[in-house]
């Protein structure tokens, strides 16, 4: 007899016109961008910077995140395949060369975008003059919130989920297939991005805006990262050559931002990181 269990055989399409099928991991990406722009812009605003400086900034975390979850997926879970002569133009074809079956660019890694992420904020930073730290105290904010969107879309599409559990809450993903209830490690990640937004969110509010630069970012890369090592435990391998490893890819691309983030938070406690908003002299200091 199976343990109790939830049964799921949601669709992850929400409606289709003609061809057109809506998602709900389209959705939940969407979302996250809206209400990213909404809760930066009332920072922004908040701590008396320019707003436009804001929608420069969007543009550059948009494209950031598009391209760095694509290559980070096919760099650091499938190279095998992606960088081949045969395949590498699927990295940014949404479908397959030799049978030219559509694929939807599946496969995004958000330690890819994490990356990406952090580039374009040194190149905005070139033009704009924003203080990297100062953004990233404010980024991170919504970036946890917009993770919590994109894991619930992967508990849509039924994908990357956990081992086999006796536990109460397993989900049986029939739609893939499975008979046995598996962790949902969706849900996992989902509610503990939330949690991470909630406080950090609050800890902005309690020091109304005038943090140290960095101390916010550093905590926000231990925790996020942390939990993702944590989950990865009890996570399916995502590539066949994980199998056997002591310590998957995700948990081992966790590592650095871990530890940077415990570096960043030492540096900032030590007064070793500028605390100005902008990293030129003819704009506003930091009050």
């Amino acid at each position: 007899m199976l343990p109790l269990a939830i049964h799921w055989n949601v669709d992850p399409i929400i409606f289709h016109i003609g061809s057109f099928g809506l998602r709900w991991y389209s959705l939940g990406f969407l979302l996250a961008f809206l209400l990213g722009y909404y809760l930066l812009g009332t920072m922004f605003r908040h701590d008396k910077v320019d707003t436009k400086l804001l929608d420069s900034l969007v543009v550059y975390l948009f494209l950031a995140i598009l391209v760095g979850a694509r290559l980070g997926h096919c760099l650091f879970y499938e190279p095998d395949y992606f960088c081949t002569s045969a395949h590498w133009p699927e990295i940014f074809l949404p479908f397959n060369i030799q049978t030219g079956q559509f694929t939807g660019y599946q496969g995004l890694a958000s330690h890819g975008a994490a990356i990406a992420i952090i580039i374009a904020l040194w190149l905005y930073n070139r033009h704009y003059h924003l203080n990297i730290l100062w953004i990233l105290d404010r980024l991170v904010i919504v970036v946890a919130l917009g993770g919590a969107f994109i894991r619930l879309g992967n508990l849509f599409n039924s994908e990357i989920y956990g081992y086999e559990t006796s536990l109460p809450w397993g989900f049986v993903f029939e739609r893939n297939g499975e008979t046995v209830p598996k962790h949902p490690t969706q849900l996992y990640e989902s509610l503990s991005y939330f949690i991470i937004f909630v406080v950090s969110y609050i800890a902005y509010r309690r020091h109304d805006g005038k943090l140290h630069n960095g101390r916010l970012f550093g905590w926000w890369l231990v925790a996020l990262f942390g939990m993702r090592f944590l989950i990865e435990f009890v996570k399916e391998d995502q590539v066949a050559f994980e199998d056997g490893m002591l310590f998957n890819m995700g948990q081992l691309l966790s590592i650095p931002f871990i530890i940077g983030g415990l570096a960043i938070v030492w540096l900032s406690k030590h007064n070793k990181l500028p605390e100005t908003t902008f990293t030129n002299n003819k704009k506003q200091d930091k009050k």
